[in-house]
């Protein structure tokens, strides 16, 4: 999905080609449906001076180009296939061409199943979608999945491409089953535009100028026709003024600009303007354009702006009309499309980008997901890869955005893995959530420090993971018991006696454990902001979860012990009697077994559960405490 600055990797390099209107499509089709042959046909037939040479791809790190008097496009096609088979991951090919009429932009994205989040990237700039089917099998899955993408990426034009008609041998009634069926679908996702072409990518008829006699019952417009017919500039934001900040610059203590890129709306010097979330208000001063100071810029501009007053400003921030505010919030309702081949589980925490701020982010509340042969709302605990569904979600702190349908570019966001950093999920915002707009946090007189001072110690957070029956229990007990004789005041916080009262309404799938430890962790925080030293004996599995509990303590203040023990020996302990029962089936989700342990990668304190006693253990760890906290 597309949060980068407008200037999305393509820009510049249209910036020469004047003269005719621009417009941007996006073709989707599953694995073999011609998609390669289609376009390369269109690259051919184009015979465009300026661009019919041209091929940009672009990867996470690069982007990718190609031009030459006598490359055929066709090749340059095949070529990024070639890439991608030798595993250079292509995530979104730009090729241009013309008409008479128009100059095009297409982006091109593999039709598998994984690389959809390549399709709802270029979906995100489209004024258009060519939806792709090969007539012999109808519509499939993924061409409802590429449609209703394209619909909540604000796609409203679709052209349906029934490509490989010589296969059914032109045949009117399989052309018209998949017209009227795909037609029906598209009304119930909002697509207000249509335009059906049977064609045939491989022999030509009905794509470029040619015609089909083959046939003769079809008078509509080949698919040059429709693109040329189609409306242009549907992308380009318009409405209120927006510019989200990339920088502030301060070349010198008399200068101080804010950067950025117009993503809506137009300024001009002397305009009032607001900054958010801040609030603050000024008026634009001065407008610095790449050729030199300006008296006004729209949309699509790069500019600095130099404000009368000297406010705060920063990246992330938006500078926008006074007269039209972006909602400013720290939740939201969204629209998400899962990415990642690891489930999106509620209560987990990701990174979020949007135009240019960025924050910590978790979805508190799956409402539901959309089934893609219905289109109904159906109950889910998780989203799968390529599943959409609709949610609500919490940051870390407020940021301003607009609605995904009033703005694309401030309304949109990606969420990413925080160990990976890799796209988790593509999200449209509906609308804020202002549930917490009236709620602050409320300051006491009595603070974390005063109350630690009291109990003569250093609060801190002693989080002990491990397989069931790896010792957590007996070393954190025995650690207890320790610490209470030095004096200090504690709190043993047990995953199984906390399953008794507060996480008793839990199960044991990934989202429910992702639950559990989110509570503990927040009760853990309560308590050390209590001033005490807190001893936390929970399985917790997941690296992300145990990274989302070290964020919620100050610096040092978590020391994550990993109770190292083969899986092996606490089968043989088995002190429950959980692993003889998990070997037969007769106890799902169990961790180690049918469910997934992540090992700390680098947790302050290793602890060797098979060679040494728990009350050795528990030694250790009391000395790394006494060392580290005094």
């Amino acid at each position: 999905m597309t949060v980068r600055a407008p200037s999305d990797g393509l820009d510049e390099l249209l910036a020469g080609l004047q003269g005719k209107d621009l417009l941007r499509f996006v073709i989707c089709g599953s694995v073999d449906d011609g998609k390669s042959t289609l376009l390369g046909r269109l690259l051919c037939e184009s015979r465009t001076v300026c661009a019919d040479h041209l091929v940009v791809a672009e990867t996470d790190s690069r982007r990718y180009g190609t031009q030459g008097d006598d490359l055929d496009p066709a090749l340059l096609v095949d070529s990024l296939l070639s890439e991608r088979e030798q595993g250079i991951t292509i995530d979104l090919a730009w090729r241009i061409f013309e008409s008479e009429r128009r100059r095009f932009v297409v982006a091109d994205a593999p039709g598998h199943e994984q690389y959809t989040r390549n399709m709802a990237t270029g979906a995100s700039t489209a004024d258009l979608a060519v939806i792709l089917v090969d007539a012999s099998k109808g519509i499939v899955p993924q061409t409802r999945l590429h449609s209703y993408i394209a619909s909540l990426m604000g796609v409203r034009q679709v052209v349906l491409a029934v490509n490989k008609m010589d296969i059914v041998d032109f045949s009117q009634p399989i052309f018209d089953a998949v017209a009227e069926g795909f037609s029906a679908f598209a009304r119930k996702i909002g697509v207000s535009k249509v335009v059906a072409v049977p064609l045939s990518a491989l022999t030509g008829d009905n794509v470029f100028g040619i015609r089909s006699d083959a046939m003769p019952w079809y008078d509509g417009p080949t698919l040059l026709e429709a693109l040329d017919a189609a409306e242009p500039g549907c992308r380009k934001a318009v409405g209120s003024f927006r510019l989200p900040v990339q920088s502030a610059v301060r070349p010198s203590p008399e200068f101080r600009g804010i950067s950025g890129t117009i993503v809506s709306g137009s300024v001009e010097c002397g305009m009032a303007v607001s900054v958010h979330p801040s609030g603050y208000r000024s008026a634009v001063e001065r407008i610095i354009a790449p050729s030199g100071s300006v008296r006004s810029a729209v949309a699509g501009q790069a500019i600095t702006l130099v404000l009368t007053d000297d406010i705060d400003v920063g990246r992330g921030d938006i500078v926008a009309s006074p007269d039209c505010e972006p909602a400013v919030a720290d939740q939201f309702a969204a629209n998400l499309i899962w990415l990642d081949d690891s489930p999106m589980l509620p209560e987990r925490t990701y990174a979020v980008r949007f135009a240019t701020a960025s924050s910590t982010a978790r979805v508190t509340d799956l409402v539901h997901r959309v089934d893609m042969d219905t289109l109904q709302p159906l109950f889910a605990k998780k989203l799968e890869l390529n599943q959409i569904g609709y949610c609500k979600i919490a940051l870390d702190h407020k940021v301003a955005f607009d609605p995904y349908s009033e703005n694309r570019r401030t309304g949109a966001f990606v969420l990413i893995d925080r160990y990976s950093n890799a796209t988790a999920g593509a999200g449209m915002i509906e609308f804020p959530l202002r549930r917490a707009a009236n709620t602050v946090w409320r300051p006491m007189a009595i603070d974390k420090a005063a109350r630690a001072a009291d109990k003569g110690q250093r609060p801190c957070v002693v989080w002990l993971t491990g397989l069931s029956g790896a010792g957590k229990s007996t070393i954190a007990d025995r650690l207890e018991q320790k610490l209470h004789a030095f004096g200090s005041h504690t709190y043993l916080l047990d995953g199984d006696n906390l399953r008794h009262g507060l996480n008793r309404d839990l199960g044991f799938t990934d989202a429910d454990r992702v639950e559990n430890v989110r509570r503990v962790a927040e009760v853990a925080k309560l308590m050390a902001d209590a001033g005490l030293i807190v001893i936390v004996s929970l399985i917790s599995p997941f690296r992300a979860e145990r990274r989302m509990a070290r964020d919620l303590m100050e610096d040092g203040e978590f020391v994550e012990v990993f109770v190292d023990t083969p899986i092996g020996v606490c089968e043989e302990r088995d002190p429950k009697g959980l692993y003889r029962k998990a070997r037969a089936g007769e106890l799902a989700n169990f961790t180690g077994i049918d469910s997934p342990y992540e090992a700390p990668e680098d947790p302050e304190v290793v602890l060797k559960g098979a060679e040494k006693d728990p009350n050795t253990l528990a030694e250790l760890l009391h000395a790394h405490l006494r060392s580290s906290f005094g």
